[in-house]
């Protein structure tokens, strides 16, 4: 028999202890109620449902219990029979079991007593929707800009730390107090050819060119700051800074070039003017809250009639793209379910993009984690719902605003009349064609028939008799007589009758083609009404569009409206249209919104540390991520608006700081004390994404088409059913033709503009983790796996990539493959290889040379007929050294 000192008994009573027994105060408010919200008020207490007689949504009603009595006796956990179906799995019915930590939060509260941490309301009214636990999360607290740690007291002792006056006050202050926290310091600094390569991916989204890391570095031997300084400002003026930031936020708005509905998947021809002004947006500095007032309502800014507009007015109109971005399947099915889905995606997106929080999930029910109720959906669903209005739905097209001015409608009036004049004359031509060829055939009929031949064929086919029609199909030569069948009869008859019409129709054409060029706008308006035409808006049970309940009024979040005015006016009595939306942008971009700058800014230290602040841009909610440095997103945010919000201000702000310049090494120490680098001790390790890894391929090949701005270029499924490149030349079947069309160039354009259609991706761009819009993307998955590998060493994409490369580095290298080697070395990493590296390359290359002068192999074709004609060994030695630098980590991944 094993026996116990007193000691080991009373440590084998302590473990047996239940894990609330000493565990700290638990209130309703805090800990319980946010567990209740989340899985049991749908079905006890919200809208006025409760089973078995039970609300849990106070901690007295708990008490109360229902039908059956109480369901919980305060200090008394195995007697509470909701705390044994909890456990047991059998509440909530239907649904997973509670979490364990949420199983021992709700015991330490009855084993606590079933606290309260203040008295509770007598009714549930609208005013207690939300605790004061609730109102006082983090984000939605105003902004207020903290003091700035002191340098000199949070810089580090260590070796390699940098010196205070290396440090700039603000952002490296900040890093460096949380850093100190942790016992850490700053990685030293990164070397001048990494650093602008880092640079010229985050703001232009390309690798710089050999000569320009051998300027910079230059220059940063001579003077570190101002090079950097001039680095930042050179890159923020490049128009391709628009093109790379503009993707960050297109995602962010759910860009695409078609309607995302069905299989057809509609193309959207004018959505591309939106992309153009987000790109030009950027690439001009437009302050930040212009940009998003004239994206939520650049209309309400333009006076109506939308005609002869203004260069201005148009920049507006094409900004209200951003409300027509989320999938809409009206243009196929115009029902109520595909309007009302339109809607919801749309303020799903608003929600994410501006916000940062989760609205659209409150559309069924209260919010089950954020102080967002269902009635606060729907008033912001208010604000918008002029616009949309479901009573008098507008399809795609019909939303379309020309940009024809009068001058030129008149212009092409006058060009049209002209054409007709033409049309007119080659009618009356192929009605005298057509006679002539008639009367030719039926002297070939029996006499007797010619009358009656002649006579059924003048009749209109349907009211021609049953004889009429028997007698035709005796004479097909009549029977298919019509102007598109004159070439027919012109061998026989000797006459070029058809050649002459079509010659017509062609200078018709051509007239036509003088008429001013016709373009769109891809707007979202509002058509002014009459104020009992208004469209109301209704809160619809649990979501559902053909159950509405009671209607609301416009406003923004009413968790906000302790410290800010929420309310929105139904009618701006100075605008022809609700002025609503104008309304909602001028409050978010108040200056005093707690949301909208912390927002963006929070987006911005996203895209250049590959993490935010906030690693959840979208969700700032109770189950986002906290911010690791909540004081120094204030102070970004403050200083933000204070500086015009100006996100060129932002970037230079943060590219010239200590924590941007680190390097990216890591250590065992940092790795253990911050394993995913939440801190900022060093740099974290970017890969390329799938838009930028095809741009770079163009850049280092030599073949990047500059062009900015413009209609998308096509893609279309090549013969293997991969999409690639290309205009469509299938036949109304859907069969390939085999026919290619040249681009002209426009295939090396940057990726922005190769065309976004929703069921048609690239296929590197599928295969690289580009979004698909659904409807749009806050941050973009990372993934890394074999597909990818496999792309970049088999593709025939990546093949010709490599060809096009080596055709720069034999044009531009020099003669010796040595100096071939290093040239292309250095155009894709932006270094010089080692000897060693080179002369591995070399005896590479040989060995591929020799390989293929054993085996001849003609080049990789991407469209259209493949090649028959060895291409040379020495070349094609060539090209498979850059198509193993192609496919490298040195290109993917930025240090």
């Amino acid at each position: 028999m094993i026996r116990l000192s007193h000691s080991h008994l009373a440590l084998a009573m302590l473990t047996a202890v239940p894990a609330w027994a000493a565990a700290a105060p638990v209130m309703f408010e805090k800990d319980v109620r946010p567990i209740l919200k989340t899985h049991c008020f749908q079905c006890h207490g919200e809208e006025g449902e409760m089973k078995g007689g039970l609300d849990v949504r106070l901690a007295r009603f708990i008490l109360k219990g229902g039908k059956d009595g109480p369901v919980i006796v305060p200090g008394k956990v195995a007697e509470s029979h909701l705390i044994d179906l909890i456990k047991k799995g059998e509440m909530p019915k239907g649904k997973t079991k509670l979490s364990e930590h949420d199983i021992a939060t709700l015991e330490t509260w009855v084993a606590q007593g079933a606290k309260t941490a203040r008295p509770e309301p007598e009714k549930l009214g609208p005013e207690h929707a939300f605790t004061d636990e609730e109102r006082s999360w983090w984000s939605l607290q105003p902004i207020a800009k903290p003091t700035v740690p002191s340098l000199k007291s949070q810089v580090s002792s260590s070796q390699n730390a940098p010196a205070a006056s290396n440090l700039k006050l603000g952002i490296d202050a900040f890093i460096a107090a949380k850093l100190a926290e942790k016992g850490l310091s700053f990685s030293p600094e990164t070397d001048p050819t990494t650093f602008i390569r880092r640079a010229s991916f985050d703001l232009i989204g390309l690798p710089p060119t050999p000569q320009e890391v051998d300027d910079f570095v230059a220059a940063y031997i001579k003077n570190p700051e101002t090079s950097i300084q001039n680095l930042v400002d050179r890159l923020l003026a490049s128009p391709h800074y628009g093109e790379r930031w503009g993707r960050h936020w297109l995602d962010t708005a759910g860009y695409a070039d078609s309607e995302g509905f069905g299989e057809k998947d509609l193309e959207r021809p004018w959505s591309w003017k939106y992309r153009d002004y987000v790109i030009n947006a950027f690439n001009k500095d437009k302050p930040f809250d212009q940009f998003v007032r004239e994206q939520l309502a650049g209309d309400e800014m333009v006076p109506l009639p939308y005609k002869d507009l203004a260069p201005d007015a148009i920049e507006k109109l094409a900004a209200t793209g951003f409300l027509r971005m989320s999938p809409n399947g009206t243009g196929e099915k115009n029902d109520a379910a595909t309007q009302n889905a339109n809607i919801a995606d749309t303020l799903k997106m608003v929600g994410t993009s501006l916000y940062g929080l989760t609205i659209g999930c409150a559309q069924c029910h209260d919010h089950r984690y954020d102080p967002i109720s269902q009635a606060d959906y729907y008033r912001l669903r208010a604000v918008f719902e002029p616009g949309f209005d479901t009573k008098a739905w507008r399809g795609p097209g019909s939303r379309l605003v020309s940009l024809l001015t009068e001058k030129e409608i008149a212009e092409s009036a006058v060009i049209e009349v002209e054409a007709k004049k033409i049309d007119t004359a080659r009618l009356a031509k192929s009605e005298e064609f057509i006679t002539e060829v008639l009367e030719k055939e039926l002297l070939k009929a029996p006499e007797k028939d010619r009358d009656a031949l002649r006579i059924a064929y003048r009749t209109a086919v349907k009211q021609r008799s049953a004889d009429q029609t028997k007698l035709l199909k005796t004479t097909p030569r009549v029977n298919q007589l019509s102007s598109g069948s004159l070439y027919l009869y012109d061998t026989t008859n000797k006459t070029k009758h058809a050649d002459e019409l079509k010659k017509m129709a062609a200078e018709a054409a051509d007239v036509r083609t003088t008429k001013p060029k016709q373009e769109f706008l891809h707007t979202f308006t509002e058509l002014p009404k009459k104020p009992g035409a208004v469209p109301a808006t209704y809160i619809f049970n649990r979501g559902q569009f053909d159950q509405p309940k009671e209607q609301v009024k416009p406003s923004d979040l009413t968790v906000l409206a302790s410290f800010r005015n929420i309310q929105i006016p139904e009618k701006d009595p100075a605008l022809a249209t609700t002025g609503r939306r104008l309304a909602l942008a001028n409050e978010l971009t108040d200056g005093k919104h707690p949301l909208v700058a912390r927002v963006m800014v929070n987006r911005v230290w996203m895209h250049h540390f590959g993490k935010g602040i906030v690693a959840s841009p979208g969700d700032f909610g109770l189950l986002g991520s906290l911010p690791t440095h909540p004081e120094m997103l204030d102070w970004l945010a403050t200083d933000f608006m204070a500086r015009g919000w100006s996100l060129k201000q932002l970037h230079r702000q943060i590219m010239t700081s200590r924590t941007y310049r680190q390097s990216s090494t890591r250590d065992a120490t940092r790795d253990r004390i911050d394993p995913d680098n939440n801190y900022l001790s060093r740099m974290n390790v970017h890969r390329l994404e799938a838009e930028i890894l095809r741009d770079s391929l163009l850049a280092v090949s030599g073949k990047l088409n500059p062009q900015v701005g413009g209609a998308p270029v096509p893609v279309m499924f090549n013969e293997e059913g991969q999409v690639v490149i290309g205009i469509d030349t299938t036949d109304t079947a859907g069969r390939p033709s085999g026919k290619v069309i040249p681009l002209n160039g426009a295939e090396f354009r940057r990726s922005i503009y190769v065309q976004a259609r929703r069921s048609r991706q690239l296929e590197m761009f599928a295969t690289f983790d580009a979004p698909l819009m659904e409807p749009s993307c806050d941050i973009r998955t990372v993934t890394t796996v074999s597909p990818q590998s496999l792309l970049l060493m088999n593709s025939t994409t990546m093949r010709v990539h490599a060809q096009q490369f080596a055709q720069r580095v034999q044009a531009e290298g020099g003669k010796d493959v040595a100096d071939q080697v290093r040239y292309a070395f250095k155009l894709v990493t932006g270094k010089a290889p080692s000897e060693s590296d080179v002369q591995q390359s070399v005896e590479f290359v040989q060995a591929q040379t020799e390989f293929y002068q054993k085996n001849p192999t003609p080049l990789e074709v991407q469209l259209g007929a493949p090649s028959k004609t060895p291409a040379a060994p020495t070349f094609l030695g060539l090209t498979a050294l850059c198509h193993a630098l192609l496919s490298s980590n040195a290109l993917l991944y930025v240090d």
